[in-house]
């Protein structure tokens, strides 16, 4: 049996009411004022209903649609707040959790995945092309798409039986129907429609695990930290093998929850299996460095695919699947969706907080005698020049960081090349080296060669994970205090308006860090491995061997740092352009946000100083209206605000 080890996320506070809007930093998840204008008369449509007593919205998703539909009812000044709420709606629909799964060739990895999801789709009689991951999402047909390195169109079946998937598939993932991936194949996405799918968790084939292509496991490696969980198979035949350890070494800090398979435990007695567990935990622990009380489960894929096929639930949950599947349902994918729900409830608050804000500006602005406000308004633009200054300022400053940055990703591409160079000159000497008397010279030379483009991809491969890693870590610390600025100085407009205009405000309680979310993705990289061959000349074979050796090390260490040139420069660039990207980014987007927040706060006292000017409408009916609408809102905040609690 396998230990409850999840723990709850940390609930964070929801947004309070206030003239407050959400931190500026996450920059794509914050939400700004829109252009403003007067509240405009709702559609011609059956109302929403109220919430609060009697009308209490039972889940997020209802909640979020009222706010959906509250928002836009007051009409087209109000639509940046209506964008934001759907967005959040589409997140809470496909809310998605990543589990990757790692194990050996012939550990029954194909077998247990098949059985996971119940359709034998996945090849399990061929040898697989270890290169390839295979996605496996939720779908209410069979599909499947190939996608390739070149960009070239990706390949699609839809709507094919099991059978047809299955042999679709095995053209493309195994090394019978694309030897060495001849096809160019980057990765595969299957849809079916599997329960254990239909919630968000999406499995991941992941490749390489034991290669002896290193940089297969490298790339793996370099993917794991962007998925949720992996899960590492393991069997009793035989039990968990070196190679295996030194992955997990690797694994154990590249993702943020991992637990453990026993497969095969049907060919054990009781007593056997029991032993072979013990083993598994006392090496996970004493040379893997894995907690005694990681979650291990002992089961049999092959049963388990048997009782799917054969619909045997007794043998389901003998087969040791059964509480397998209920630890992937309810303690991953819920705790992931439960944290979701959480994160969810707390922006969409946070939204309507915003909203509620601009409401405010405009019901005051309809209070004030026409000469305050036009005196208030006046002091508002004076706040608004000297917060353009400030913009300035920060602009002058981010460019110094960038900068800076692009210095520190320099100082670390030079150390890379001069550790490549040592390192693959090493290479060299040591084939160059290896038995002077037995070897023939232009022997070793092929058998450097040889090393040199096994050893390349790899060396690349792993510098290129740490490297990205280090230069994400430091784009974040040096962006950090720019944040902290951008709050100030977009909140200094907001607080300079509720100050002048006698509205509540309350600055945001803490901001997230900046971070550019994605989903889990698949990268493949060409590194120049290519040695040219080095056919000894006439003047070399007249020279003792002693000095041939000498002149073909001097042609091999000349390519080798040809090599590493090209290699490291490729990354470097692919890097700096990473950079650049996030620096720009993120001007960008802080220009952005404090011009709505500047054209929302100017924009709502401009417009009902224009309309009072004009006289065009019953400004008591307005001014109701906009009461009415936000006692609304406030409602269905603190409704949300119970999906959030403190």
């Amino acid at each position: 049996m396998a230990d409850d080890s999840c723990q709850h996320l940390r609930q964070e506070q929801a947004c309070p009411t206030a003239f407050s809007l959400l931190p500026v930093s996450r920059l794509e998840e914050y939400v700004m004022f829109p252009r403003a204008s007067l509240c405009e008369a709702p559609p011609d449509t059956a109302p929403l209903p109220e919430p609060g007593a009697g009308t209490m919205v039972k889940d997020l998703g209802s909640a979020l649609e009222l706010a959906v539909g509250y928002a836009d009812e007051l009409g087209p000044a109000y639509s940046l707040y209506v964008a934001k709420l759907q967005e959040l709606q589409q997140r809470l629909v496909q809310q998605r959790f990543h589990l990757a799964v790692l194990g050996q060739f012939k550990r029954g990895k194909s077998t247990l995945l098949n059985a996971l999801i119940g359709l034998p789709i996945l090849p399990t009689a061929v040898v697989p092309l270890t290169a390839i991951p295979t996605f496996l999402h939720w779908g209410a047909d069979l599909s499947a798409r190939v996608g390739y390195e070149n960009g070239r169109p990706d390949a699609e079946l839809v709507g094919g039986s099991v059978e047809e998937l299955a042999s679709f598939l095995a053209r493309f993932v195994t090394e019978e129907g694309n030897p060495h991936n001849r096809l160019g194949v980057s990765q595969v996405n299957v849809s079916c429609p599997s329960p254990l799918l239909r919630d968000g968790l999406v499995l991941i084939d992941t490749p390489g695990i034991g290669s002896t292509l290193q940089h297969n496991t490298q790339a793996t490696l370099a993917f794991l930290p962007q998925c949720d969980a992996a899960l590492f198979l393991v069997s009793a035949d035989p039990p968990l093998t070196q190679v295996e350890i030194e992955f997990l070494k690797e694994v154990r800090d590249k993702v943020p929850r991992l637990f453990f398979i026993l497969n095969k435990v049907d060919y054990l007695s009781p007593r056997e299996q029991e032993q072979a567990l013990a083993f598994l935990r006392r090496v996970l622990h004493e040379q893997g460095g894995i907690a005694e009380d990681v979650p291990v489960f002992c089961l049999s894929a092959r049963r388990g695919l048997e009782a799917r096929l054969q619909g045997d639930e007794g043998l389901w949950a003998s087969s040791g699947m059964q509480e397998l599947e209920d630890y992937l349902v309810r303690f991953l994918a819920q705790e992931k969706a439960s944290a979701l729900r959480l994160a969810l409830a707390r922006k969409a608050a946070a939204v309507l907080a915003s909203l509620q804000g601009q409401l405010q500006l405009a019901r005051r602005s309809l209070e004030l005698p026409l000469d305050e406000l036009e005196r208030r308004g006046a002091a508002l633009e004076r706040a608004v020049e000297e917060a353009r200054g400030q913009l300035l300022i920060a602009g002058d400053l981010l460019r110094g960081d960038r900068a800076r940055t692009i210095t520190f990703l320099e100082e670390q591409a030079e150390g890379l090349r001069q550790e490549a160079t040592a390192y693959f000159e090493a290479i060299v000497e040591q084939q160059l080296g290896q038995d002077e008397n037995a070897r023939a010279p232009q022997a070793a030379v092929e058998a450097a060669r040889e090393a040199l483009a096994a050893a390349i991809p790899g060396f690349f491969e792993q510098r290129l994970g740490a490297l990205s890693q280090a230069l994400d870590e430091h784009v974040r610390r040096v962006l950090a205090p720019h944040e902290q600025r951008a709050n100030a100085l977009i909140e200094s407009v907001r607080a300079s308006a509720a100050e002048l205009f006698d509205i509540p405000y309350q600055a945001p309680e803490s901001a997230e860090a900046f971070e550019a979310k994605r989903e889990p993705y698949w990268v493949t990289h060409k590194w120049d491995a290519h040695v040219s061959p080095l056919p000894p000349g006439l003047v070399d074979r007249l020279l003792p061997l002693a000095r041939q050796r000498q002149r073909a090390k001097q042609r091999l260490e000349s390519q080798v740092q040809a090599l590493v040139r090209h290699n490291v420069e490729n990354l470097r660039w692919a890097e700096l352009q990473n950079v650049n990207q996030a620096f720009q980014r993120f001007s960008n987007d802080l220009e952005q946000r404090l011009e709505e927040t500047i054209a929302a706060t100017q924009g709502a006292v401009a417009t009902v100083h224009q309309r009072r000017l004009e006289q065009s409408a019953s400004l008591t009916e307005e001014l109701a209206s906009l009461e009415q609408a936000d006692a609304r809102i406030e409602r269905l905040r603190q409704d949300l605000a119970a999906f959030a609690p403190d």
